[in-house]
Parts: structure tokens; sequence; C-alpha cells
């Protein structure tokens, strides 16, 4: 039995949202028990009935999931404003030799513009930069177009002020990313610096991401109430 169920356990640690759904009562057992009978036969060799699965699911001990959810609720409950910007475009340039410069010369152009917002993210073959759609003709006129790989328009962010601990806790972005991934959120661009945690969505689901990341707030409020 212990076999079984660390198959059973690593076949459920494969989905990212399976145990979690379990621990809330949204999945069926029964109807889990029977999807995993085949792989659990596959990989054990041996013919297993679904009520011995489903006696090993109900035992399973509290997952990863469950245990980064516990230790992060007062940490959720401390977050700060959600600060929202609209209007947003987003450029990807190959890392072409001068984009460093160019970056400078658009830096030094906006400078004396009071409240613009402006990201760049370089990896290693290429450079992102997000910055207000004012700044577009700039950024046009500035980089070199024969290295732009894609653009993007009409985008929001929402901000979120993090707690200063936030980087003693493992799971804090899991657990926003997760929220948002249920509701079926799209996102464009994720930014983070140590206490500053940055999502970029198109403009239509900004109000939707809004909702998700305040219901969340308020439920771990209300949960560190009770």
């Amino acid at each position: 039995m212990d076999r079984l169920s660390k198959v059973i356990e690593r076949l459920i640690n494969q989905s990212p949202f399976i145990q979690e759904a379990i621990s809330e009562g949204l999945i069926n057992i029964s109807s889990l028990a029977r999807k995993l009978n085949p792989d659990i036969r596959k990989i054990t060799g041996k013919d297993v009935s679904d009520s011995a699965i489903i006696m090993a699911i109900k035992r399973m001990p509290p997952g990863t999931n469950q245990k980064i959810e516990h230790r992060i609720k007062n940490f959720m409950a401390d977050l700060g404003d959600l600060i929202v910007r609209s209007n947003l475009v987003k450029c990807t340039f190959n890392n072409y030799i001068g984009i460093s410069q160019d970056q400078a010369k658009f830096l030094n152009q906006i400078k004396d513009i009071s409240d613009n917002f402006y990201t760049v993210s370089r990896g290693v073959a290429e450079t992102t930069i997000i910055t207000n759609e004012q700044f577009k003709k700039d950024i046009v006129e500035i980089f070199s177009q024969n290295q732009l790989i894609s653009e993007s328009e009409n985008l929001s962010s929402i901000t979120m002020k993090l707690p200063q601990v936030n980087t003693e806790i493992s799971g804090v972005y899991y657990y926003l990313l997760k929220k948002l991934a249920w509701e079926g959120i799209n996102l464009s661009e994720v930014i983070s610096t140590t206490n500053e945690f940055t999502i970029v969505v198109d403009t239509k689901l900004v109000s939707k991401a809004f909702t998700v990341l305040m219901d969340l707030k308020s439920e771990t409020l209300q949960g560190t109430e009770v």
C-alpha cells in the first residue's frame, strides 16, 4: 500500500490543481480513481481496484500546495495597495549592438515627463520594453525597427506592494498566479522587484484581474479574523 500511495501522490502532483481541488471537495474522487487506474497499473505492473485507489487518495497527507497556502495566509492579508496603469504598449527587440545606448537615449527623452511608466526586461537574446502608449513614437524613432520581434498595444498593469518579508516566504508568486490562472486570465508580462509585483494584461481583462486580486486579499483578511 505504501508503494501505491507514492505512485498516486506522484501522479496527482503532476497536475498543479488536482491536489488543491481534492482538498476543497471540487473533484469526484471515484471518477479520479477510475482515471488514474490505467496509469497506476502501468507503473506498478499490478491490477489495482478503484476502491483501493480511493482509499489511498483519502489518506494522502496535506500536499505542497496546501502547506504553501497555509504559510502565506497572513502574508496576503498585509498586501499593500493595488496600482493600476492603463494605455501601455509592449515592444520586444533582439539584443542588437547599441540597444543599451538606445535605451539610455529613450530614458533621457522621457525623464522630465511626470508619472511615466517604464520597465525593461533584458534576456539572453531579447529585450522587452513596456511603457506609456504616448511614448510609442519615441520608441519607433530611437530603437532599431529592423530588430523588432513583436509589439502589443491596449495593455494595462496592476502593481502590488508586497510586505518586505516576501523574500522569506516560498510560494508567494505561485499563490497569486494560481488564482489568476483559475480565472482564465492570460498574462502578457510579469515584472517583479524586491517588494513589488506587477502583472500586465490586455486592457479588456484588467477589471477582472483587479477583482480577483482584491477578492484574494479580502478573503484572506476574513480568514485571519475567524
